[in-house]
């Protein structure tokens, strides 16, 4: 009897502990809610794939199966991009508990075991970390990261970036006081010197010299070899102004920034490079458009119109191709960015990096305010973009006010964006069959035809990658009409094709 009676508590044991180790199964994760855990609740589960750090404010966790996005990133208020982005977010987010050290937002859990506190509360059990870690940030080549390879000598890296008030004066915005600010530029300082572009577009900059020309001061410091020069500006004061820092050994000016002063005044500069070693040109256009307060949309509006009008009256003077950046306070599906896109100007984070892209985070959601567009000519000379995400994904605990973290990272609250350049001005834009003439036909449901994406000279492969960023598939393009198959599961899919040194990226969806 005994003995019987042993073997049924044991049988019960493993039972509850199988049960406790139940593995959780998320299909597709556009659909899944956190209802599905409640059978689960006061038990230890396992997830089957990976779990996202959507948020880390105070060293309180979210997690997700995807990351969370501002859904006017993905869509237009009402349309159905929009409303599926709202629908994901509001599927599901959990508080996560019991994480031990620190964790940037994008990084992955494997494997994550948990207790089940409820549908939207767990408790970390174990699971092993993977990616967008400090170390591989602070260890990526950002040339290539932006197309650029060892073997272009004149190419150009061009910089976008919101510094968060760098002021000499102190107490209104920004630092406090002089070792506040010794702080903040130690951090602003070792950014710049890793980014190390020969172009340097600045926001936040206070009024005046004095500003400019420390920064200036600390980077040719810092990087020997280069010779960076700033544009001096009469106007002093402790209002923000936009303006750039340029390489004097790679590349000139024509004249002075040419200026516009809709709505706001020192934030809309506009001045021609020309590359010295080739003789090509361009129009480089740093901005900072009005900030993000309710009613205010349609001064962003007059601001993507007058810059606009400013590139039309300057281009006429002696060049086509333009590249606007800077923070221009608005999701990449609202009236302002329509200005440019309905155009013909390009959305480089799309273009890219499709609806994966940001710079910028706010209340858990990522989004990208701080923009790259060009116009057609000059899209055929971009071999690349992205935002280097020192700042977003960071705690803000850890900025120069609140920390003793000497690093780069969250030295803004804005990423830096990035932008390589192979400046020809002999390439001729074709707008058909799409951009870099490649088409996706949709043959039914699940099928598509990939159409002139392949080449006897150069490789030229696809990618599908799922809404969340996981990679499905990637294969070399072997014929001038290949057959390509999508998932059988019903979701939102990415697909990518790399050909001739572009990007061209288009977003399906499943039923």
């Amino acid at each position: 009897m005994k003995k019987r009676l042993g073997l049924l508590l044991c049988t019960l044991t493993m039972s509850l502990l199988l049960v406790a180790q139940a593995h959780i199964t998320i299909d597709n994760p556009a659909t899944w809610t956190g209802e599905a855990l409640r059978p689960y609740i006061g038990q230890t589960v396992i997830f089957d794939i990976p779990m996202i750090v959507c948020g880390n404010a105070n060293g309180n966790y979210t997690v997700s199966p995807w990351r969370k996005f501002q859904p006017e990133s993905h869509g237009f208020i009402g349309t159905a991009d929009y409303n599926a982005t709202v629908r994901v977010n509001n599927n599901c987010m959990f508080t996560l508990t019991g994480v031990s050290g620190y964790h940037r937002c994008g990084e992955k859990i494997i494997g994550l075991k948990v207790k089940v506190n409820s549908t939207n509360s767990l408790a970390m059990n174990g699971g092993s970390w993977s990616g967008n870690t400090r170390a591989e940030l602070e260890n990526k080549d950002l040339r290539k990261m932006v197309g650029i390879e060892d073997s272009c000598e004149n190419c150009l890296l061009v910089c976008g970036f919101n510094l968060e008030n760098y002021y000499m004066t102190w107490g209104s915005m920004g630092a406090d006081s002089y070792s506040e600010h010794q702080a903040q530029r130690a951090k602003i300082s070792k950014a710049l010197k890793k980014i190390n572009a020969d172009i340097f577009g600045l926001v936040e900059l206070q009024q005046g010299d004095e500003a400019i020309a420390e920064i200036v001061s600390d980077l040719n410091k810092n990087l020997p070899g280069r010779n960076y020069k700033y544009f001096h500006d009469a106007t002093a004061g402790t209002f923000q102004k936009v303006d750039f820092v340029y390489d004097a050994n790679k590349v000139e000016p024509w004249g002075p920034p040419y200026q516009d002063k809709t709505e706001v005044q020192n934030r809309h500069k506009m001045v021609g490079f020309r590359e010295l070693a080739t003789g090509e040109q361009f129009i480089y256009s740093i901005n900072h458009f009005k900030a993000m307060n309710s009613g205010d949309e349609y001064r962003r509006v007059n601001e993507a119109i007058a810059i606009i009008k400013q590139y039309n009256d300057y281009k006429t003077l002696r060049e086509k191709d333009i590249l606007y950046m800077g923070d221009l306070n608005c999701y990449a599906f609202t009236s302002p960015i329509k200005q440019f896109t309905d155009r013909g100007f390009i959305d480089l984070h799309r273009a890219f990096h499709a609806d994966s892209s940001y710079s910028y985070m706010f209340n858990g959601l990522a989004s990208y305010i701080d923009h790259a567009i060009c116009n057609e000519t000059m899209y055929r000379q971009v071999t690349g973009m992205a935002g280097y995400h020192i700042n977003s994904d960071e705690d803000d605990r850890y900025n120069y006010e609140k920390s003793s973290d000497q690093t780069m990272f969250r030295c803004s609250d804005h990423d830096p964006v990035l932008v390589g350049l192979k400046l020809d001005s002999t390439l001729v834009y074709d707008p058909s069959p799409s951009i870099n003439s490649v088409d996706i036909i949709e043959g039914g449901t699940h099928t598509l035809t990939l159409r002139n994406a392949f080449v006897e000279t150069s490789p030229s492969y696809y990618a599908i990658y799922t809404i969340r960023g996981d990679l499905l598939e990637k294969q070399l393009i072997t014929s001038s009409f290949q057959e390509v198959q999508l998932p059988q599961s019903a979701g939102m899919y990415i697909f990518y094709i790399y050909f001739e040194g572009k990007v061209y990226q288009r977003k399906f969806i499943v039923p």
